[in-house]
């Protein structure tokens, strides 16, 4: 019994092994991670024309890169993945505790996902808060999207540099926000204030909380936010995607905070 019981277990183990790696793809997504020093490398896999043109990275980053045909490409990628000839096999970063991340006594705005699942608009979301200067992006560990080679590509870079932190409770996190100063915004459609009239009455600390499309903020999210607030809408259709709300909402908390700057000089 005891073989059978140590190949199940070998086996097993490596099963665990691959979980704990992931695959990122795409020129863009390749690039940063080879360029960034916390991300441990494994296994890169690049067609000639892509070596062509990671060269710089890949000699800087000291690992020894497959060279292999574009048509026999050998990363396990979905089919539907846009490679660009550049796969990565890495492991998931590690940013450590949400508080490590985030000094007091200063002015920070911080993005809450509730339960937002398309790594796409993940992705898209990691740009605009590293393009708005928010200083992490929260989601709770499960029902939200992993860090995956497709959420690494449509956060082109971004996932490399700002942290997303997924927290075994997105209720807990917040209320830990709440203690550390952080004024909680919920963004709703129905909310009787605007967003702007929210931001305006705010102290220094904000943290942004959004849902997931169709569900928005769950009962226990929106319990625990200080404030609900809705994005004004000039005309009728006053509905955005997640990914595009998250940026609206943080360019208008960017601009309050330089306003408020600016106002303390």
């Amino acid at each position: 019994m005891k073989g059978p019981d140590r190949i199940t277990r070998f086996k097993g183990s490596k099963r665990n092994a691959r979980r704990d790696t992931v695959w990122l793809f795409g020129l863009h997504a390749v690039r940063h991670a080879l360029s960034n020093p916390a991300r441990e490398k494994l296994r890169l896999v690049l067609t000639k024309n892509a070596l062509d043109r990671l060269s710089d990275v890949v000699t800087e980053s000291g690992i020894e890169p497959e060279i292999v045909d574009a048509r026999k490409f050998p990363a396990p990628l979905d089919p539907a993945s846009v490679h660009q000839g550049a796969a990565l096999e890495a492991k998931p970063l590690d940013w450590g505790a949400l508080e490590n991340l985030l000094p007091d006594h200063c002015s920070l705005v911080v993005l809450c996902l509730d339960r937002v699942t398309d790594p796409h608009n993940v992705g898209a979301i990691l740009r605009s808060a590293e393009v708005f200067g928010a200083s992490a992006v929260v989601a709770p560990l499960r029902h939200s999207a992993p860090e995956t080679g497709a959420l690494a590509k449509s956060a082109s870079g971004a996932l490399e540099r700002l942290p997303y932190i997924r927290v075994r409770n997105l209720a807990s996190a917040l209320e830990h926000l709440r203690l550390r100063e952080f004024f909680l915004i919920g963004l709703d459609g129905e909310a009787d204030v605007t967003l702007d009239d929210a931001l305006a009455k705010a102290p220094r600390r904000i943290a942004l909380v959004l849902g997931a499309e169709g569900q928005g903020l769950r009962v226990k999210t929106r319990t625990a936010c200080d404030r609900l607030a809705r994005i004004g809408a000039v005309g009728g259709f006053d509905s955005l995607n997640v990914s595009n709300a998250s940026a609206v909402a943080l360019y208008a908390a960017a601009q309050r905070r330089t306003a408020s700057l600016d106002n303390e000089n």
